[in-house]
């Protein structure tokens, strides 16, 4: 699997550190990057994927999970919230339109963040926990890299990001130290969009997730223009991306939202599941579309879930066919919260991982299909055990609309470009096919 040289390491450790730059950003009036940069880290204890940027005056460096279908950033403004550059987002102003507010506040007490009299509302969620409380829109100053896709590049602030505050009780479930969480859904509020029109950039962003929890070998959000290089390829990977539509979901599937508010989340189509190029027999096949009556079903993209969600009813299907697949190997008894596990001692090692059936999603037609191979497939759990990294997510119900949520161990050392100007996914299944990972971006700075 390929790694940082050492070298390359030392440089990696160096940037590290040039975090303190942050802290001496100056107003680039002039320099207009074609993209922004982001390092995502993956908690050991939460399997949560974080990420880090500087917000407010003096500038802070704060920690945030990343959640791709929340709808905007939200913060936790209750506690050692400081910052000169904070101003409240009033009602019935254009950043509350932007917002989509649920309605006006009042506070009784001292000015503070988060208690200001006449302030546009929203209701931030815990994507983890399916937990929301409300809080006040505001604007902050928010910096972080950019890049030319293949190294980092100057630092770059945007003086008024719009964000939401949300209360210390709402961090409960997620990764210790976090200050919130960062939406990077389809609203006009979100890290995408805001980018996008502060910098005049393309509306679109990659994300690359490393499988490593060891903070040297981080992963990458890229917002704004291709091109994408991970060491040691040479090649723009954008050049080999398959595409399929993003699908619209017109109803919201977060914890709470505004009457009318469609889903922020990333849905594609997906038509019919393989296993070792055999169909799975489903009972119920109107499952995999989405309901536009009710928001229910379809298939979405999640980096809050870290393995793979299915409806009942999928997930015995898929769980009975890949067993039958699987026959010939030995099993081991399951660990929760996984249902089908095997005795590794005799299941063998390729490039893409354990040597077992692959999983094919087969999209718009049989000729577009997201292959998930053995390293995406299988978790290990203990010493020679591995289990099939799907979960049985029960039936329907408020919390759980979605038929299928692709999760972060599905998605890890796989490149995926979320197109919202285009409204289509480009993802490369797995990256070690091609010697290379997640964790292979070139972290050396340059000043250009």
């Amino acid at each position: 699997m390929a790694r940082f040289s050492p070298s390359h390491l030392i440089k990696f450790l160096l940037f590290s550190t040039s975090t303190l730059l942050f802290t001496n950003i100056e107003a680039q009036t002039s320099f207009r990057p074609k993209a922004l940069l982001l390092q995502v880290t993956k908690d050991p204890s939460t399997l949560q994927y974080l990420t880090r940027f500087t917000q407010r005056t003096p500038p802070k460096l704060i920690d945030i999970v990343v959640d791709l279908g929340g709808r905007y950033l939200w913060v936790d403004c209750d506690k050692g919230y400081v910052s000169s550059s904070y101003r409240p987002v009033f009602c019935r102003s254009a950043g509350c339109a932007l917002a989509g507010n649920n309605g006006c506040g009042q506070c009784f007490s001292p000015p503070r963040p988060n208690c200001n009299n006449n302030t546009c509302v929203v209701g931030p969620d815990n994507t983890v926990t399916y937990t929301g409380t409300s809080g006040e829109v505001a604007f902050d100053v928010v910096a972080l890299q950019s890049t030319n896709g293949s190294n980092p590049s100057k630092a770059v602030s945007v003086p008024r990001f719009i964000f939401g505050c949300g209360a210390t009780s709402l961090l409960d479930g997620l990764a210790k130290g976090v200050a919130g969480m960062a939406g990077l859904g389809r609203t006009k509020i979100s890290l995408p969009w805001q980018f996008s029109s502060s910098f005049s950039m393309p509306r679109k962003f990659a994300m690359c997730l490393s499988s490593s929890t060891n903070k040297n070998f981080p992963g990458i959000i890229i917002f704004g223009s291709s091109p994408y290089y991970l060491l040691p390829l040479r090649q723009d990977l954008s050049k080999s991306l398959i595409y399929t539509p993003l699908l619209d979901n017109p109803i919201s599937t977060a914890p709470s939202y505004p009457l009318g508010e469609p889903s922020a989340e990333y849905f594609i189509g997906v038509k019919s599941i393989k296993i070792g190029e055999k169909t799975v027999p489903l009972t119920n096949t109107a499952l995999l579309s989405i309901n536009k009556t009710d928001g229910y079903g379809g298939t979405k993209i999640s980096t809050v879930n870290p393995y793979t969600v299915m409806e009942s009813s999928i997930y015995k299907a898929v769980i009975e066919a890949y067993s039958e697949a699987t026959k010939g190997m030995k099993r081991a008894r399951s660990v929760a919260p996984f249902g089908l596990c095997y005795d590794s001692k005799n299941i063998g090692s390729t490039r893409v991982g354990p040597a077992v059936p692959v999983v094919d999603l087969v999209l718009e037609s049989e000729s577009v299909y997201w292959r998930i191979w053995g390293a995406n497939l299988m978790v290990e759990v203990g010493e020679d055990v591995l289990c099939l990294g799907i979960v049985d997510g029960g039936e329907r119900s408020p919390r759980f609309k979605t038929s299928i949520v692709i999760g972060g161990h599905q998605l890890e050392d796989n490149l995926l470009e979320f197109d919202l100007a285009r409204s289509r996914l480009g993802f490369s299944s797995s990256l070690l096919f091609r010697q290379t990972t997640c964790a292979n971006f070139n972290f050396t700075s340059i000043d250009n």
